[in-house]
């Protein structure tokens, strides 16, 4: 009983410690999900509807908050795989389930480039964002 119940102990502390899995795709961006969701599938041509936190990175981790959702009270809706938010966007998004959680960190070349966005995104900078998905459409 005591064996058993020092295994259980073991497996418990192994699972607290588990780190959240990154995957990092073709295109270069990186995600990892902080809550995996059990609803419907955000697939391209769907509208998602979203509340999200975005900070510039720094050395990988979040850095200056430049823009957020749930700052507002407002979730934020775009037609999935159209175009109409950054690349990094369309792509991290796809694949979330409602109620899932997911951390986007994109490369320049999947946010704003070389260009920045409006003097509070700088050129060339890599993007955090902390995204919930709330529904799919």
């Amino acid at each position: 009983m005591k064996y058993l119940l020092s295994c259980l102990f073991l497996v418990f502390v192994i699972c607290l410690n588990a780190e959240a899995e990154i995957v990092t795709t073709d295109s270069g961006l990186k995600y990892e999900d902080l809550k995996s969701g059990s609803g419907k599938l955000a697939e391209k041509g769907h509208t998602v509807i979203v509340h999200y936190t975005g900070w510039l990175s720094e050395s990988g981790k979040p850095g200056k908050k430049f823009d957020s959702s749930l700052d507002r009270g407002q979730p934020f809706s775009f037609p999935l795989g159209a175009g109409r938010v950054i690349k990094g966007w369309d792509e991290g998004v796809a694949g979330m389930k409602v109620g899932g959680k997911r951390r986007l960190i994109i490369p320049p070349e999947l946010g704003y480039g070389s260009r920045g966005a409006g003097g509070v995104i700088p050129p060339n900078a890599e993007l955090i964002f902390d995204v919930e998905l709330l529904d799919v459409k």
